[in-house]
C-alpha cells in the first residue's frame, strides 16, 4: 500500500516507521528543511524521552482525554521507544520524577536514532514540502496537494492512506503553526478550542513587581497550590521546582498546574476578578511550630540587626524583601523590636507566600497545545477518522495533552505507531 505521512515530528516519524514495517511504501512530507525540530528543544535540549511509570499511569497523567489513548498506549509503550533507541545506539537513564533521558543528555542523539530507524525502513522523506490540501473522493482519501518550497511549484501525490501529524500551535518556529487544523476542518472535522498547555502563568500589579524583583530565582523543593479564592477551593497541588520571571512564574510545577487551571470552570472570569492565587510553602519540611523555633533561634543570634538583614539563613536573598513586604513588617525594624504578632505574620507568609495569577503566557510559549481534532471523530483503536476513510491522525494535532515528564512525547510515539498499523 502507498502511505503518505504529513509532518516530520515524533508522531509523524513513528507513523512512517510503523507503516513501513507492515510492508508498505511510505513517503513522509515535512514542510521545514529537516525533521524533528521540536524534538530537539524538548527537555531544554536534553529530550525527556518518556517516563518509566507503568502505562496505566500515563492515562492518569493526561488530563486532556487520557482514556482515548488506552489502545495506543498498549500498542506502543515506553519500553518500545527505549528499545527502538537502544537498537540505534542510544542508551537511556532515569532521573527524578521517573523521567527518562538519553545518557548523553543530547536530544540530537534521540533524533538521529529515529532517523536511522527510518532509513532502515526505506522511508522516503520529502523536505520543504508544505501540504495544503488532502484530496478525497466519495469520503475516502486519494491523495494530497503540496507546495515544493524549493521550486515554489504545486505538486500532487496519490495514496490509499494518509496520516496527518502536523503538530499543534506551540513553538511555531519549529514548524508547528496549526496547518493541520485547517486541512482537517476542510474535510469536516471539528477542532476544539486551541490554547497553550504546560505554559507559564502571569501576574500583574504589585505581585508582578515582586516577581520582577525575584526574576531568575529558582525555588527547589517547595510546596505549591493554585487556589480558587472565590470558593476556597484547591485547583492543583504539587511539590518541586518553580521559577520567578519578568512576567510571573514558570518552572515544572507551574507548567503542570496550567493544564488544570485552563480546564477549571469559569477560569477566564476568575482570572479577571483576581480570584486565582498561587500559594507557595517556602519551608514545607517545617510546620509552623518548628519554623517559629527556627526563627526565634536566628533572631536571638542577630537581635541587633534590621529584619531585612537577619533572614539570610532562612530565605534566598532575592526573596527576603518580598517576604517582609508581604508580611507587612517594616524592613528596617530591628529584630529585637519584632512583636509576636509580626513574627506570626512572617511565619504565615513563609508558609503561604501568595501571588495573584491573572493569565497564561501566549500559546507560542506553551510546551504543548490543548485542543485539536475532536477525539469523538477518531477511532481510538486505529486513529482513523470516522468521517473520511483512509485518513488517520497522530500526535499533538489530536485533542489530547499531558503533564510534563515525558508523557506528551509518549503520546506522539504511541498514536503515531498506532496510526501506521494496518487495520484491514
Amino acid at each position: 500500500m502507498e502511505i503518505l505521512v504529513i509532518g516530520g515530528g515524533p508522531a509523524g516519524m513513528l507513523s512512517a516507521i510503523s507503516a513501513a514495517k507492515q510492508g508498505n511504501k511510505v513517503i513522509l512530507l515535512e514542510k521545514m528543511n529537516s525533521c524533528g525540530r521540536k524534538l530537539l528543544i524538548t527537555g531544554k535540549g536534553r529530550c525527556n524521552i518518556t517516563s518509566s511509570l507503568p502505562m496505566d499511569k500515563f492515562i492518569e497523567n493526561t488530563p486532556g482525554n487520557g482514556k482515548f489513548l488506552y489502545s495506543a498506549f498498549k500498542n506502543f509503550t515506553n519500553k518500545d521507544i527505549i528499545k527502538l533507541l537502544k537498537d540505534n545506539g542510544v542508551e537511556v537513564k532515569e532521573e527524578r520524577g521517573n523521567r527518562i533521558f538519553p545518557v548523553s543528555d543530547k536530544s540530537m542523539d534521540v533524533l538521529n536514532a529515529i532517523i536511522k530507524e527510518m532509513k532502515k525502513c526505506n522511508i522516503k522523506v520529502i523536505e520543504q514540502a508544505e501540504v495544503t490540501h488532502i484530496i478525497t473522493k466519495e469520503s475516502k482519501v486519494v491523495g494530497l496537494k503540496y507546495i515544493d518550497k524549493k521550486s515554489n511549484v504545486e505538486k500532487n501525490l496519490y495514496a490509499e492512506k494518509i496520516i496527518l501529524a502536523t503538530g499543534g500551535k506551540s513553538y511555531p518556529n519549529t514548524g508547528s503553526t496549526g496547518d493541520g487544523y485547517k486541512i482537517a476542518q476542510e474535510l469536516g472535522h471539528t477542532i476544539t478550542k486551541i490554547q497553550g498547555s504546560l505554559v507559564p502563568l502571569t501576574a500583574k500589579g504589585p505581585d508582578l513587581e515582586l516577581c520582577k524583583e525575584m526574576q531568575g530565582l529558582s525555588l527547589r523543593n517547595v510546596g505549591m497550590q493554585i487556589n480558587d479564592t472565590s470558593k476556597g477551593k484547591k485547583i492543583y497541588e504539587d511539590f518541586g521546582e518553580l521559577l520567578f520571571t519578568h512576567f510571573g512564574v514558570s518552572g515544572p510545577t507551574i507548567l503542570s498546574s496550567s493544564a488544570h487551571v485552563l480546564r477549571y470552570k469559569n477560569i477566564e472570569n476568575l482570572l479577571k476578578e483576581e480570584k486565582i492565587v498561587l500559594k507557595i510553602d517556602l519551608k514545607p519540611a517545617l510546620d509552623e511550630g518548628k519554623l517559629n523555633l527556627r526563627i526565634l533561634r536566628d533572631f536571638e543570634e542577630q537581635k541587633n540587626k534590621q529584619l531585612i538583614n537577619s533572614l539570610d539563613k532562612l530565605l534566598p536573598k532575592k526573596m527576603i524583601r518580598p517576604v517582609v513586604e508581604k508580611a507587612k513588617i517594616k524592613p528596617d525594624k530591628k529584630v529585637n523590636e519584632i512583636t509576636k504578632k509580626e513574627r506570626e505574620q512572617l511565619i504565615k507568609t513563609i508558609k503561604g507566600f501568595e501571588i495573584v495569577i491573572n493569565g497564561f503566557r501566549p500559546i507560542e510559549e506553551a510546551i504543548v497545545t490543548s485542543g485539536g481534532i475532536n477525539t469523538k471523530e477518531i477511532n481510538p483503536k486505529t486513529m482513523e477518522s470516522k468521517l473520511i476513510s483512509g485518513l488517520y491522525f497522530a500526535g499533538e494535532i489530536i485533542d489530547v495533552d499531558s503533564y510534563t515528564g515525558g508523557f506528551n512525547l509518549q503520546i506522539a510515539y504511541s498514536t503515531g505507531y498506532t496510526a501506521g498499523l494496518d487495520n484491514n
